[in-house]
């Protein structure tokens, strides 16, 4: 009884301490988005890199933008992680194999951080803060560039143009996640984070056996780690580390950085296209989904059944003492509906329906509140087909924020919604129909099916996140994983930005008698079906088959 009300007190805490930053921090953000002025250490930078801060793009150049910068971010990691051997603070660590160092360099520029190595033992200082921790900076930003375009694409008219791709990447980091990074880095510190140069330590184990731990600067990885929804783990044990996370009030400040930008988002994005009632519909919808995923993986995790468990006082397997039930719980639901991937516990040891809430978590595109940029222009995607829905209904052409949704913007959002099923279902059923990836399951069944099912759509949803209990550093799942964030990252975005290009393009049309109010409590139980039905179904069969079999069984 005194674990599951310290367990809603936090969460009423969380929720509080969100709701008062939600209306300074949107602001805050929109302000970022929309001035026209630039710093003076802006200008330098758009000098170096021959920028004109004040000229605007089309959405083509915009993704090219995007797309380019991605692309070099690739191979200056890729490079940096194949060299650092040579490198000063290597601490001596081992060069990292060639398909190993393509799936990490991946990983991180596409916002993923899904990491087939142990943090610790694979990566250097000097690769860890000039190639991992730059990445959790940039990758957070073009999501939020991403969606800066597209609320854009509303808030334009008869015109191409989206903004432009350099000056938002560079006002994005310099004016918000750095800021933020700072302040809040030296806060995870006063907790007991380490933050240090200092190599390996041998220490002695519980039972006495030597093992060498290194130092590092972790509190200044982590903070973005969790403020940009990354989610690599500085350690092998991630968030579950004590020198990641030592304690409840560091957890309790992690879960509060991971779900800060992306609930603050819908408020700039209310305030960008001069109706703040927007965002708060579409912040509704986050948060009922966030409040049912948390009270449900606690309840699953909390069940007795067992002469364990009744010991335990719940399902404890993987989990750490420190943090229990309803910290681990409200954690895995948080990084699970954002794309953040850090864990302080083990999801592969979850009960099967909460290990497979996580895991649905992830399935309906993490947009609860999603990722920094992408969870908003996500939910935003899904409130235009909720709309079209509705038009269909009364039999009118749907509008949403002005704008008319034709043929060819429906299009492009219906492109987005199958691209992330069509990677996953296709990666995961290729893994099972081939014999050598079947020999990397440790375990069979529904289980190692989830397993399999877990690794493709924590991949293509950007998570980063795994059960475990398979081997995916090899050459064959290095790539096709490696492949799965390529295409989960990216794609979506080219539609993203091809249909805010269509709707800047627009003449806004008034609002009718028959327009539908998309600010009121019927269009948010609308957008909440819609995420259900569309998203959540399509993967019903393929969760049939792992976690709801194995909890039945």
């Amino acid at each position: 009884m005194g674990s599951t009300l310290t367990g809603w007190l936090q969460v009423l805490a969380l929720v509080g301490a969100l709701a008062l930053c939600y209306r300074p921090l949107g602001d805050y953000i929109a302000r970022i988005l929309t001035t026209s002025k630039h710093l003076r250490v802006e200008r330098g930078l758009y000098r170096v890199i021959g920028v004109d801060g004040d000229a605007d793009q089309r959405w083509p150049v915009y993704l090219r933008s995007v797309l380019a910068f991605s692309a070099v971010s690739v191979l200056f990691l890729y490079g940096l992680i194949r060299l650092q051997g040579h490198l000063l603070l290597s601490l001596g660590v081992p060069q990292m194999e060639g398909h190993q160092a393509w799936n990490t360099a991946i990983s991180f520029v596409a916002n993923t951080n899904w990491q087939s190595y142990g943090g610790e033992s694979a990566m250097g200082h000097l690769v860890q803060m000039a190639g991992l921790a730059v990445q959790n900076f940039v990758s957070a930003a073009v999501g939020i560039a991403v969606v800066a375009a597209f609320i854009r694409g509303f808030t334009r008219n008869r015109t191409d143009r989206l903004g432009n791709f350099w000056v938002d990447l560079t006002r994005i980091c310099l004016r918000l996640l750095l800021p933020l990074s700072v302040v809040f880095a030296l806060a995870l510190v006063a907790t007991g984070v380490v933050q240090n140069l200092h190599g390996f330590h041998e220490v002695a184990t519980l039972v006495g056996d030597p093992q060498a731990v290194p130092g590092g600067p972790v509190a200044s990885q982590e903070v973005i780690k969790e403020l940009g929804t990354n989610g690599g783990g500085f350690y092998n044990a991630n968030s579950a580390h004590p020198f990641e996370n030592p304690t409840g009030l560091s957890n309790f400040l992690e879960i509060f950085l991971i779900l800060l930008i992306p609930f603050a988002l819908p408020r700039a994005f209310g305030r960008m296209v001069g109706d703040h009632r927007q965002g708060y519909a579409i912040v509704a919808v986050m948060g009922l989904f966030w409040a049912a995923s948390v009270a449900l993986i606690t309840f699953f995790e909390a069940q007795h059944s067992g002469t364990a468990m009744q010991a335990a006082g719940g399902a404890m397997e993987g989990k750490e003492q420190r943090f229990g039930i309803a910290a681990s719980g409200l954690f895995a639901a948080s990084t699970t509906l954002t794309s953040t991937g850090a864990v302080n516990s083990f999801h592969d040891s979850y009960s099967p329906f909460g290990g497979g809430i996580t895991m649905f978590n992830m399935m309906l595109g993490e947009i609860a509140p999603g990722g920094v940029g992408s969870g908003l222009y996500g939910m935003l995607v899904l409130a235009i087909v909720a709309v079209f829905v509705a038009g269909l209904m009364v039999g009118r052409t749907p509008e949403y924020l002005g704008k008319k949704l034709g043929g060819r913007e429906m299009k492009f959002a219906s492109l987005y919604i199958l691209t992330t099923p069509t990677i996953v279902l296709i990666g995961t059923g290729v893994a099972m129909a081939l014999p050598g990836e079947r020999a990397q399951m440790l375990n069979s069944g529904a289980h190692g099916f989830s397993e399999v099912l877990y690794a493709f759509t924590s991949g293509a949803n950007n998570n980063g996140s795994a059960f475990g209990g398979i081997t995916v550093n090899t050459d064959w799942y290095d790539t096709a994983i490696g492949l799965a964030m390529v295409f989960g990252r990216f794609l979506p975005m080219v539609f993203v930005l091809a249909l805010a290009g269509s709707l800047a393009q627009q003449q806004p049309v008034p609002a009718t008698p028959g327009t539908l109010p998309t600010h009121k409590p019927l269009f948010v139980g609308l957008l909440s079906g819609v995420v259900l039905i569309v998203v959540g179904l399509t993967y019903f069969p393929a969760l049939a088959l792992g976690p709801i079999a194995e909890g039945l069984s």
